[in-house]
């Protein structure tokens, strides 16, 4: 029944301003704003997007992850934009900067928006 729609990923944030700045001046994406929602462009050619709710509770799991040719120059890149970086212990241990090497994955560096939502950088 579904199998031809055009379906598209979507999340919540508590500042439609605050989350337009970030997508796309800190993160360089193209947004665009309608209605009071966000329309996210993800370089994949597929739209996020990105609507207000007044009683947000940020995601506690990944909402978009990002492909990299090199995490340590996205990191590096990122973090001259002002994006700071997780740091975890345990199964998800990362090192100083923040990117998890090992575990059965590829290198990974997870960080938040202005919501709180998690996002990723992955090599």
């Amino acid at each position: 029944m579904l199998g031809k729609s055009k379906a598209f990923p979507g999340f919540s944030v508590d500042d439609i301003q605050a989350a337009k700045r970030f997508y796309g001046d800190t993160l360089g994406l193209e947004v665009s704003e309608s209605n009071g929602m966000l329309d996210v462009k993800l370089g994949s050619g597929t739209s996020v997007l990105v609507y207000p709710k007044r009683n947000h509770q940020p995601a506690t799991y990944t909402v978009l992850n990002f492909p990299v040719p090199d995490i340590e120059q996205a990191v590096t890149d990122l973090e001259a934009r002002g994006v700071r970086f997780e740091h975890y212990g345990g199964e998800l241990q990362t090192d100083e900067r923040g990117i998890m090497r090992g575990g059965g994955g590829p290198p990974i560096a997870w960080f938040k928006d202005p919501a709180g939502n998690i996002l990723s950088v992955l090599q």
